[in-house]
């Protein structure tokens, strides 16, 4: 590739798993100095199974149907189709959406508000960080298709 030809990828700030790691290590430390319960524990256990339920089962079925369009799934790669079916007819970004889940089913095992709250934070740097980038890229890339499907399909839910 030369010099003066621009990336093929969106140059989002950090690999997105790598994001949410940091967000829940730093949430678990504020968790250890500042707890504030949500509500009985046992009601917090559940609400946190159907995140850590719903989560996994989201990013897998985005991962599948984006191996089964042609496209890589790594951000830094480039896009090669747009995916249209499976989750992303309902969400542009299931995957950054499982990871917010996922820090809510946190919040929920450790019962606390700040723990769970911490999702805001992780959603913003997702939103600035990684999918307006993202948004830029696929616009420039694919034009007119992509943006027909950002009228059809909402960016998070």
């Amino acid at each position: 590739m030369k010099a003066d030809q621009p990336l093929d990828n969106p140059g989002v700030v950090a690999f997105p798993p790598l994001i949410w790691l940091v967000n829940a290590v730093i949430s678990v430390l504020v968790h250890l100095f500042i707890g504030l319960p949500i509500m009985r524990y046992g009601a917090c256990l559940v609400c946190g199974i159907v995140f850590i339920f719903l989560a996994p089962t989201l990013a897998l079925w985005a991962l599948i149907r984006m191996k089964a369009a042609g496209t890589n799934v790594h951000p830094a790669k480039p896009a090669l189709v747009i995916v249209r079916d499976g989750p992303f007819r309902v969400t542009r970004n299931p995957m950054y959406l499982a990871l917010c889940l996922v820090q809510i089913a946190l919040g929920f095992f450790l019962n606390d508000w700040i723990t769970l709250l911490f999702v805001v934070p992780l959603a913003l740097i997702f939103h600035y960080g990684v999918v307006l980038r993202e948004e830029r890229y696929l616009t420039a890339k694919f034009g007119e298709p992509y943006l027909q499907y950002k009228r059809e399909v909402p960016r998070w839910i």
